[in-house]
């Protein structure tokens, strides 16, 4: 174990040993130092003046070689505390900082075919801006990190609230195959393995990217750890450092934070469910040509289990902040993309007295409110304060015979017409024309507790026979 420094120090000239001697009383004193006092004429120890004998003291040889061993380590140390402000090429002393190759030069190697073309400024200027440079680089690392627990918690939520859909997909399906059970006990297990399967598909898909999200996390409070310590570090060793901190830092990209479709796919398992099993069926087969897709639903908003109606509650429900949902106005898409050909469906409103029905771009924003019109990416009909408008810029305010308790929405894609009509006696209410660049989506919105629901359509299957 090392002596204190103090224990070192002769208490004559305070400072290291030098060919120390042992007194009669164990005080310790250069060889120098004590002759210096014999020679005023004093013969005694200078610390606890004990007569000192007049023979030669003998040599403290462990204390001796101690001192030695200090002095040698001091003397090391400072020659290496010079090396390092020193520039290893030349020896001369580091005055500048090369600005293409981040690196701290002497005034020969600023003069050499290496560095003569490039720009460099003073050490002390230098070590200001790449401070400042480090300081900003760790505060973007720090944002990283901030913005990756923001996607940990959000995945965190998905992933428990994925849970709860498996649960109620699950429940929804057992309740539509007890009407059905005695036929289709086998297409119920079938389609129970599947929510299943895609449950631990899902999962293990979530579990990894909230297992990539930590490790890009610890990546990125390892490399800030790094940067602090870096500037914490001698000013030479912070600029021989910066290019390697820097790089490390810079390198340091953030991974997907695309969460789209990380969800249980609900509606794969429940869209059109009586129509997909008509052949044992047939007689109680409805089908619906547009299915709600409660991934993308608001919070406000209220589905039926079989996805095909929807109302509004004041009580939103616990839902995860998924890309794909709408966040600011109590909106619902189906599930189906619309890129071609012709559709429709009818929607009955009955006594809903706020809605609005028509398509919208697949691309439309989820996270903000904006008004349901064209330019936006939405073709839609409007109903409130007991009045129809066309929404579009400005809304045109239109005039019925009667107020129709269904409305049919037609999509004719490849001509570029979105059509509402009164299904009663299919009386045309208004007509976008438009050139589709994008698939597009039904589009369903309401602030009422009236539920609106898309009707089913009646089913006939034709057998060829030969």
């Amino acid at each position: 174990m090392s002596l204190p420094e103090e224990d070192l120090t002769c208490p004559v000239c305070c400072d290291i040993f030098t060919d120390p001697v042992l007194l009669s009383c164990s005080h310790s004193f250069c060889r120098s130092c004590l002759k210096k006092c014999c020679d005023t004429g004093l013969r005694e120890c200078p610390v606890c003046r004990k007569r000192v004998s007049k023979s030669n003291p003998p040599s403290n040889l462990a204390l001796k070689n101690v001192c030695e061993a200090l002095v040698q380590v001091r003397r090391q140390s400072s020659v290496l505390e010079e090396d390092k402000m020193n520039c290893h090429l030349h020896g001369e002393k580091l005055k500048l900082f090369c600005l293409v190759d981040k690196q701290p030069i002497c005034v020969v190697c600023h003069s050499s075919k290496l560095h003569k073309t490039h720009d460099s400024s003073p050490i002390e200027e230098a070590l200001l801006d790449c401070k400042d440079e480090l300081a900003l680089s760790l505060k973007s690392l720090q944002d990283k990190v901030d913005s990756l627990k923001r996607i940990h918690k959000t995945s965190a939520d998905m992933f428990k609230y994925m849970k709860s859909q498996t649960l109620e997909t699950q429940k929804r399906i057992k309740s539509q195959f007890e009407q059905l059970h005695q036929v289709l006990y086998h297409e119920e297990s079938t389609r129970l393995a599947a929510v299943k399967k895609e449950e631990d598909e899902k999962i293990a898909g979530m579990k990894d990217k909230m297992k990539e999200l930590s490790a890009e996390v610890q990546s990125l409070t390892e490399t800030i750890s790094i940067i602090q310590e870096q500037l914490k570090e001698d000013d030479i060793v912070l600029l021989k450092n910066f290019k390697a901190t820097q790089d490390r830092g810079q390198s340091m990209e953030l991974g997907s934070d695309n969460m789209y479709g990380l969800l249980i796919d609900v509606t794969k398992h429940l869209c059109n469910f009586k129509y997909t099993v008509w052949e044992k069926i047939l007689d109680h087969v409805d089908y619906t040509p547009v299915t709600l897709d409660p991934n993308t639903a608001h919070p406000c908003l209220i589905l039926s289990d079989d996805l095909t109606s929807l109302h509004y509650s004041k009580q939103p429900s616990c839902c995860p902040d998924n890309p794909e949902r709408f966040h600011k106005s109590a909106e619902v898409v189906g599930m189906t993309t619309l890129g071609s050909g012709s559709h429709h469906w009818v929607v009955e409103t009955g006594s809903n007295h706020d809605w609005l029905l028509g398509v919208a771009s697949s691309s439309v924003p989820r996270t903000a409110e904006i008004p349901a019109r064209p330019e936006n990416g939405f073709w839609t009909l409007c109903f409130r304060d007991a009045k129809f408008r066309a929404m579009t810029s400005p809304p045109t305010l239109l005039t019925v015979s009667r107020t129709p308790k269904q409305v049919k929405v037609q999509l004719d894609y490849n001509k570029g017409t979105v059509s509402f009509f009164d299904p009663v006696d299919n009386t045309l209410i208004y007509a976008f024309t438009h050139t589709f660049t994008e698939p597009l989506l039904p589009y369903f919105y309401t602030q009422s507790s009236h539920p609106l629901r898309i009707m089913p359509q009646k089913v006939l299957v034709t057998m060829l026979r030969e």
